[in-house]
């Protein structure tokens, strides 16, 4: 299923309901529990590979809350009353969906090379190029080229997203993934685009923004049900919480690991924000809060940009089938 989980602006954070709250707030579409002995641990089905969440934690334009939800199954159009099934999670002892020591975040090839050499640590699975495979899709979509051929990268299955932010200050620009695991080839392509153009938050992106972009995917690991809903790492963790909200519907959210330690809060302020983006309106109490079920998970992340990835391009111009020119490099404006 997809969700959200990245950039949200600044906001007051409060256990009593926002006045003349509509929906949820926020991020209008898209969606984290160390296994004690009675908790599951294993991976999460949720939905297909087509249920879409934005980086906040809702679906996208689907979900009667304009928050990050996920509720019962139908499709992630705009705004009408439908969500998403959530099958049900694989028994203890069917292990993680994918192992990896810890949170491992590269902002490019180089820091990537160092992360993955130091001792103990496992070769990390994302990589520049399919970052830079995203923006060979988004700029093919944009221009109206052939979309690049296959890429040489791993083709495994993992739940992902795809961001975008925009310009030096890195606005979020856009941000859907799914926690369905996909093949990396079609699943970067189809989150590129998704993410670029179908963001309920913003308008599609246009060509002109392409030069000022950085591009980020996450491959999600290492899920986990936990008893406790304190139970996780302020950016270590990526958490999805799932809750019945005040007319009964069940309802689930999710912010990516970075989240919470970008916006500066600790773990009610992060599950009280993931309230409201599900759209809960109800006061928050200490005893609601214990009624949550909660997953964490870890995801590895490479992060992007233009400047990068053109000049990544300019010494593998034809590696994914790229027969079209390549646009200039303009400056930040």
């Amino acid at each position: 299923m997809a969700a959200g989980c990245c950039g949200v602006k600044k906001q007051k954070l409060s256990s009593s309901p926002p006045s003349g709250s509509g929906g949820g707030g926020g991020a209008s579409s898209s969606s984290h529990c160390s296994g004690e002995s009675q908790c599951r641990a294993g991976e999460l089905g949720l939905g297909g590979a087509g249920t879409r969440l934005n980086g906040l934690g809702g679906l996208t334009g689907g979900g009667s809350s304009s928050g990050c939800t996920l509720s019962t199954p139908q499709g992630c159009g705009g705004g009408g009353g439908g969500g998403i099934s959530l099958s049900p999670p694989l028994s203890c002892g069917v292990g993680t969906l994918l192992s990896t020591p810890a949170a491992a975040t590269a902002s490019s090839p180089s820091s990537s090379a160092a992360l993955s050499s130091l001792p103990g640590s496992r070769k990390m699975v994302v990589s520049a190029e399919m970052c830079c495979f995203c923006f060979d899709v988004l700029y093919s979509h944009l221009y109206g080229y052939q979309q690049p051929r296959t890429p040489r990268f791993t083709n495994e299955p993992y739940p992902l997203f795809v961001t975008w932010k925009i310009g030096r200050d890195k606005r979020l620009r856009g941000c859907i993934g799914t926690f369905s695991a996909m093949n990396l080839h079609s699943g970067l392509r189809e989150y590129t685009l998704t993410s670029a153009l179908k963001d309920s938050r913003f308008p599609p992106m246009t060509r002109d923004e392409l030069p000022r972009l950085f591009c980020s995917v996450s491959l999600l690991t290492n899920f986990e049900d936990v008893c406790d809903y304190l139970d996780w790492e302020v950016g270590v963790h990526g958490i999805r919480i799932e809750f019945i909200n005040e007319k009964g519907s069940k309802r689930t959210a999710t912010y990516l690991p970075e989240v919470a330690k970008e916006q500066g809060w600790d773990h009610i302020q992060t599950i009280d924000s993931l309230l409201r983006k599900g759209g809960y309106k109800a006061p928050i109490t200490n005893e609601f809060r214990k009624t949550i079920k909660l997953t964490r998970y870890r995801s590895e992340k490479m992060t992007l940009s233009y400047a990068e990835y053109l000049a990544h391009r300019q010494h593998h111009h034809f590696q994914n089938g790229i027969g079209h020119p390549l646009p200039p490099y303009n400056h930040y404006s």
